[in-house]
């Protein structure tokens, strides 16, 4: 039994509710699929919890502009990655401490397969910054989601949009709220299923809960924590640099 968790943008609060979440069920093995920074005004925390709690965590497009820059981003997100890299960059008397968390983020993997399971941030053709999106799914195959899904054998787990869903090799589509939350692999399938485990840190179903999954076998179960979200959107009020439409959008899960 593992945990998977990504899009955590610098959101502690909502870190902390979850990792309080997944010891309460006894779980200790966490794989995180990125997007540890951006957005959200702790990133040195977040960094921190996930260099001790996660066993395994990949590189999101946020990790990845933090480091080589937000060109693609649009002007909230650039300001928001730009003020993080601030917190973040090591200095010429930087502390081992903070070399130490520039280095992991620097060295993040893109990928990481366990068995027929394949775990990424945003699409195996492109692991920081493509997006598959259930509403894409027209009545059957298109030469991208062929090409996804010839990618793997069994699981692609994925981040990135924020929503949780699943989407079949069948071309079925539901999101986590229609599933009750769990999902009995092979149910609508052949043979694979790409699971979007949702966003702690910045959900965007309309449900501003922080949103993970619970791996049990066959077995997917999304999990649903409630978090102080007063304690996060106070804090990035404060800053300049974060504009005040990223806390709004938390409040609303949008």
């Amino acid at each position: 039994m593992f945990a998977v968790i990504s899009d955590l943008h610098s959101n502690i609060a909502a870190l902390e509710v979850v990792l309080q979440d997944i010891e309460s069920l006894g779980v200790t093995d966490i794989i995180c699929l990125g997007d540890v920074v951006g957005y959200g005004p702790q990133p040195l925390e977040c960094v921190d919890m996930v260099m001790e709690k996660a066993r395994v965590c990949l590189k999101g497009n946020h990790d990845e502009a933090l480091v080589h820059g937000a060109y693609a981003f649009n002007l909230r997100a650039q300001k928001a990655i730009e003020w993080t890299r601030d917190q973040l960059k090591p200095g010429f008397f930087s502390g081992a401490a903070v070399r130490r968390r520039w280095e992991f983020l620097t060295n993040l993997p893109l990928r990481h397969e366990e068995g027929p399971d394949l775990f990424i941030h945003g699409s195996p053709r492109d692991p920081t910054n493509e997006y598959i999106l259930a509403t894409e799914i027209g009545f059957g195959p298109t030469e991208k989601f062929e090409e996804i899904f010839a990618s793997f054998e069994r699981f692609l787990f994925v981040g990135h949009t924020h929503m949780p869903c699943i989407i079949t090799d069948k071309y079925e589509t539901k999101t986590s709220t229609e599933l009750n939350n769990v999902y009995e692999f092979p149910d609508m399938a052949e043979h694979k299923v790409i699971i979007n485990v949702g966003s702690v840190g910045q959900p965007r179903d309309r449900d501003n809960r922080a949103c993970y999954v619970i791996v049990d076998g066959s077995t997917v179960k999304w999990r649903r924590c409630e978090y102080n979200i007063e304690r996060t959107t106070k804090v990035m009020d404060s800053i300049a640099q974060l504009d005040q439409a990223l806390s709004a959008r938390l409040k609303e899960g949008i």
